[in-house]
């Protein structure tokens, strides 16, 4: 008798919009539309064009090397087992970690909106707070968290879509009108930003050994996924900019979403999308927590972090409270610009390297060499014009890009060094 799998399409498809439909859409809308102005729907078209050329690649790359380690097995699988592949596993470790402190600096954001007066101080205490709370629920194996997911999913989801199908009865045109489009550079300055909102379709690689039918399930998955969140976005952006003008979503930036929601709906409009956006931010902190500790909990059985990632703590992994504590400085000593932008920039390069390694092992995987060229210039392409777009506001930035990858390489080496291990293919 055939073993029934988790995943059938549909129940990949939900994972994946569930993981995309997080907090990226609450940190970017702002960001994004404070560069793009009224096109910045356009960025949000580039970014999902991107996502489908990636998740192309990742998906045929899922196909052929199917384990739960995702991008760390295809960048050994591509590279070999050596200090370059071993660095990246580690950048790919960092990466999640930057995610989840920007998602965590937007849950303080909005949770300080409810104060009376609002302050950095105030939103680095609700942002660690969180970070706090969750790797104690994560330590404890609280079942009731993982179980509401899929209840904060559904209430995220309606909620957006309520917002943006109601929000477009009440468009002021002349928001909208080529007139007031701000030069079209914003806008594709903007692109890498929105990329970073439809981070989370990569995840849907990681359930391919528990999918039915990986060879025919896996890429339709990942097309409809980014497809149906692509348009949703899109709508939320019309939305958003054809109700708020631009000089207020530059000054509400960091909460734009739930600003946009008062024209309509008035003060419990913006409560709503505010308590919305607290929801999907604690949501996404965590799962990516959990993922986070699974990945250094993976990378560490692999040889490629310490051994403290894999002692046990209560129901959970120690390698947990190690990622909570580099967490929280990158949430105290940074804003929530610098924090997007770096996650953002980190996370497409790492995937654009992915891709690379992907043209190393094409014969295998059976890819169109065309699609995948597509994505590496694309990532990397997205990359520079968004460093360079924010070098001006944010010169530290490249600095902060150059210290985490040498940071990963020092790391990788002084492992090597100290235990002899490596990062190990798990797919021979």
């Amino acid at each position: 008798m055939q073993e029934t799998k988790a995943f059938g399409l549909w129940s990949a498809i939900f994972l994946g919009i569930g993981s995309m439909v997080g907090a990226g859409i609450f940190i970017v809308i702002g960001q994004a539309g404070s560069m793009a102005g009224n096109i910045v729907w356009l960025s949000f078209i580039f970014g999902a064009l991107i996502a489908l050329l990636s998740g192309y690649s990742l998906a045929k790359l899922a196909i052929t090397y199917q384990s739960r380690g995702g991008i760390v097995e295809y960048l050994v699988q591509g590279f070999g087992e050596n200090v370059f592949s071993g660095s990246m596993g580690v950048m790919f470790y960092f990466s999640q970690l930057i995610a989840v402190a920007a998602v965590a600096k937007s849950f303080g954001t909005y949770a300080a909106t409810f104060m009376t007066h609002s302050s950095e101080l105030m939103i680095n205490i609700f942002s660690v707070g969180i970070v706090l709370l969750f790797t104690l629920i994560n330590l404890i194996g609280a079942s009731l968290v993982a179980k509401s997911e899929n209840i904060i999913v559904f209430i995220k989801l309606g909620v957006l879509i309520i917002f943006a199908i109601a929000a477009l009865f009440t468009i002021q045109p002349e928001l909208l009108s080529l007139n007031k489009m701000p030069p079209i550079s914003g806008m594709v300055f903007a692109i890498g930003i929105t990329f970073f909102a439809y981070q989370g379709f990569s995840v849907i690689t990681n359930t391919v050994e528990d999918m039915q039918d990986p060879k025919t399930t896996m890429l339709k998955a990942m097309f409809y996924a980014i497809i149906i969140v692509a348009v949703l976005y899109i709508l939320t952006s019309i939305a958003v900019l054809g109700n708020l003008p631009l000089e207020k979503i530059i000054e509400t930036k960091d909460y734009a979403l739930a600003e946009a929601a008062k024209p309509l709906f008035g003060e419990w409009g913006f409560k709503i999308m505010s308590v919305t956006a607290l929801l999907a931010t604690a949501s996404a902190i965590n799962a990516t927590l959990y993922a986070v500790t699974e990945i250094g909990y993976s990378m560490a059985k692999d040889g490629n972090l310490p051994e403290v990632y894999e002692y046990h703590v209560f129901n959970s992994y120690e390698g947990l409270i190690v990622s909570a504590l580099i967490i929280t400085p990158l949430i105290i000593f940074f804003n929530i610009s610098e924090i997007t932008t770096v996650a953002a920039i980190v996370m497409l390069l790492v995937q654009g390297t992915t891709h690379i390694a992907h043209l190393r092992v094409i014969k295998n995987t059976g890819a169109k060499l065309w699609v995948i060229t597509l994505a590496i210039i694309a990532m990397f392409g997205v990359a520079l014009l968004t460093l360079y777009s924010t070098y001006t506001s944010m010169p530290a930035i490249i600095y902060y890009l150059i210290a985490t990858f040498c940071i990963a390489f020092i790391i990788e080496i002084l492992l090597r060094f100290i235990t002899n291990r490596t990062l190990k293919k798990q797919i021979r």
